[in-house]
C-alpha cells in the first residue's frame, strides 16, 4: 500500500525545517499561505500563479489596510511556496497594490533616559535591557544567548545567528560583568536541578543534536537566560527549558517606561536605536557601528545620524536668534 502524499502545509513546514528556519517564521509562513489558500476558495496553488498572488497582497493592501512590512512577510511566504515547495517562478515582479513604507525616524532615549528605564527594572529584566543597550542587541539575540556566547576575559559577545542568519560579535559592558556571573550562578544551579530530575536538555540548531548526542545537556550550550518553567518543544516534543519569553520582557520594559514618565513610545528596541545613536554622537566611526549592529548595508546605519540633528536639522530657529 502507497503512502498517502504529504498535505501542502506539511510539505512546507519540512522545508522550512531542511532550511533552518526558525520556529516563529515557520508559523508565520505557514499561516499566510493558508490564508492565501482561502482567500482564493481553498483552490491549490499548484492551480494559481502571479496573478492570484497578485490579488491577495493588493487586498492585503487595500482592504486589510496592512504595513508594507506585513504585506512584504506574505509576499516572503508565498514566494517560498512556490519556489521551495512547488518548484514554480513567480517571475521577477508582482505587480501588486503595495502598501505604503511608513518614513518615521526611531525612538531614541537620551543617555540618562536609557539609565532612568533600567533603573526601573530589577532582576533578569534589568540584565536584559542593560544588553540591549550597552550592547545593541536585538531582543530575540539577547534572549537566544548562550552561555559558551560570552566571552568576560574579552568583553565580548558572540552573536550567533542573527538576523538574516549572520554572526557578528559586540562588546559586554564592563559594569554589568559581575552582575551576569552572578546571575550565570544561578542558572548553573537550576540547570543541575533539571538534570537531577531527568531533564537538562536545550534546543540545539541544526544537526547538532545528533553530531554531538550529549551537546544539548551541557552546561556552555544553555540559554543565559532560561525561562522559569520548562515546556514542550513544538518540534521534538521533547520537554525542555527553553530561553525567556519576548512578551515578558516587552512588557516589564513598557512598565519601567510609564514609571518614568517619560513621554516617549518606549519598547526593547529603543535601546538598540540609542545604542548606535550614542556611538555616534561619541565620534565612532558609521562603519564600526554599522559591523555592530549587524547591518548588512551601512545605509541602513545611516538612518542614525538623522537622529543625530537637533532642533531642525540643527539650524537655529530665528525666534531665537533675536532673543
Amino acid at each position: 500500500m502507497e503512502a498517502r502524499p504529504k498535505k501542502l502545509l506539511d510539505q512546507v513546514r519540512d522545508r522550512l525545517r531542511v532550511k533552518h528556519y526558525a520556529y516563529k517564521t515557520e508559523e508565520c509562513y505557514v499561516n499566510w499561505i493558508r490564508r492565501f489558500i482561502l482567500f482564493h476558495n481553498k483552490q491549490h496553488p499548484n492551480m494559481m500563479g502571479p496573478v492570484e498572488v497578485e490579488a491577495f497582497l493588493t487586498h492585503l493592501a487595500v482592504h486589510d489596510h496592512v504595513a508594507a512590512s506585513t504585506q512584504n512577510q506574505a509576499l516572503s511566504a508565498l514566494l517560498f511556496l512556490y519556489r521551495d515547495v512547488l518548484h514554480r517562478d513567480l517571475g521577477e515582479n508582482i505587480n501588486a497594490i503595495r502598501a505604503k513604507r511608513s518614513q518615521h525616524l526611531p525612538t531614541v532615549l537620551t543617555p540618562d533616559e536609557a539609565l532612568a528605564v533600567i533603573a526601573q527594572l530589577s532582576g533578569v529584566y534589568r540584565l536584559v535591557a542593560q544588553l540591549l543597550y550597552g550592547s545593541g542587541l536585538r531582543l530575540k539575540e539577547a534572549l537566544r544567548l548562550r552561555v559558551k556566547d560570552l566571552d568576560f576575559s574579552q568583553n565580548q559577545i558572540s552573536v550567533r545567528e542573527a538576523k538574516g542568519s549572520k554572526s557578528r560579535f559586540t562588546m559586554l559592558p564592563v559594569c554589568i560583568a559581575d552582575p551576569l556571573k552572578e546571575h550565570l550562578q544561578g542558572v548553573k544551579r537550576l540547570h543541575q536541578q533539571d538534570l537531577e530530575q531527568g531533564y537538562g536538555s536545550v534546543y540545539l540548531p541544526y544537526a547538532l543534536e545528533r553530531k554531538y548526542p550529549d551537546a544539548d545537556r551541557q552546561w556552555i550550550w544553555q540559554y543565559v537566560f532560561p525561562s522559569s518553567q520548562r515546556s514542550i518543544d513544538p518540534r521534538s516534543q521533547m520537554t525542555r527549558r527553553h530561553h525567556l519569553n519576548e512578551s515578558s520582557q516587552q512588557k516589564a520594559v513598557k512598565q519601567a517606561a510609564r514609571k518614568t514618565g517619560i513621554n516617549k513610545r518606549i519598547s526593547c528596541h529603543t535601546f538598540r536605536h540609542s545604542f548606535a545613536t550614542h556611538l555616534l554622537q561619541n565620534n565612532y566611526d558609521i562603519r564600526t557601528v554599522q559591523e555592530l549592529l549587524g547591518h548588512k548595508d551601512v545605509k541602513t546605519t545611516m538612518i542614525y545620524t538623522h537622529v543625530l540633528n537637533k532642533g531642525g536639522k540643527g539650524v537655529l530657529s530665528p525666534l531665537d536668534a533675536c532673543a
